[in-house]
């Protein structure tokens, strides 16, 4: 049987950072674009939201042992905030680090937690003025934050920081810089948190697939799961060989992420966007901006990890 995919939640402008929480059986996501921060969940298919500002907000992830607190982004700064997941404002909200000083135009862009519980968040460029989806290169980075709530640059020059995942014996690490149309892999210490050797393993040119890599998961048979923006479909990927073994395809254009959920880690999570569609694209993909939920995929996931601070 096919995976089947199923909408929930309302439209956003620019859904991203799915992050699953297994007490709730919930699924927590950002609007970059909007500003806020939602969540969704399963059993009741209520969708809450609060708004941090008028800054993009580009994640949300949970505290380790802090019942309700949440790293989220503004811009280049992180922040802990308190958010009981049905309010429409966060009860509290206090400075983390600031990632990036004085960077004009740049933004954090998407982050995860890696296996030791450090957060990872990488920036972008500002977009080319007069032109959709065309960034000024080179204009960002991608940073690790450390136990002290100190940050390190981990990688420069990149144009936009997006998926992150790590593999299960902790020995690899797999990165998207979007702009560059693949997905590469790094030798990864857990103990240190360093990454080395890079190495390409997917080109999405050389597959003839058209869109943008985005956001990324991945499974517990260390396979990725990679969101094509622009091209309506999530990839699983064979890192060991660049093979592409599963396709699926979304009733939503611009796909951006994706996270495993449910009770069972078996269920896949995907946000997608709303950003400059066309009538016509709008009318061939009617849930632009839609979250969904994908059942019958056939493999299980890992938890979204909380960050340690």
């Amino acid at each position: 049987m096919a995976p089947v995919v199923e909408v929930i939640g309302k439209p956003l402008i620019l859904g991203e950072g799915p992050f699953w929480d297994s007490s709730s059986q919930s699924l927590y996501f950002v609007d970059i674009v909007d500003g806020s921060i939602h969540r969704y969940d399963v059993a009741s298919k209520k969708h809450t939201s609060a708004k941090l500002g008028s800054e993009p907000a580009s994640l949300i992830i949970e505290v380790e042992g802090q019942k309700d607190k949440f790293v989220v982004s503004q811009t280049n700064d992180l922040y802990v905030v308190s958010w009981d997941g049905v309010s429409d404002k966060v009860s509290s909200k206090e400075l983390l680090v600031k990632l990036e000083e004085s960077k004009e135009g740049t933004r954090i862009n998407d982050g995860k937690v890696d296996p030791a519980g450090r957060l990872w968040a990488g920036s972008m460029g500002p977009t080319i003025e007069g032109k959709d989806h065309e960034w000024v290169p080179e204009k960002g980075s991608l940073y690790r934050l450390n136990r002290d709530k100190t940050s390190s640059k981990q990688l420069a020059n990149i144009t936009l920081s997006n998926g992150l995942a790590w593999s299960s014996d902790n020995k690899k690490f797999y990165y998207i810089d979007t702009l560059k149309y693949r997905v590469d892999s790094y030798d990864y210490d857990n103990e240190t948190g360093n990454i080395s050797n890079e190495k390409t393993i997917f080109d999405l040119k050389e597959n003839n697939i058209h869109g943008f890599p985005d956001g990324m998961t991945i499974d517990v048979e260390d396979k990725l799961w990679i969101a094509v923006f622009g091209s309506a479909k999530i990839l699983r990927v064979d890192p060991t060989n660049g093979k592409l073994l599963t396709t699926i395809s979304f009733p939503s254009l611009q796909i951006t992420s994706a996270c495993f959920g449910g009770p069972n880690y078996d269920e896949l999570y995907v946000t997608s966007a709303n950003i400059a569609l066309t009538d016509e694209q709008l009318a061939k993909y009617p849930h632009a901006g839609s979250c969904f939920r994908v059942t019958n995929i056939g493999v299980k996931g890992f938890p979204s990890l909380p960050v340690k601070l």
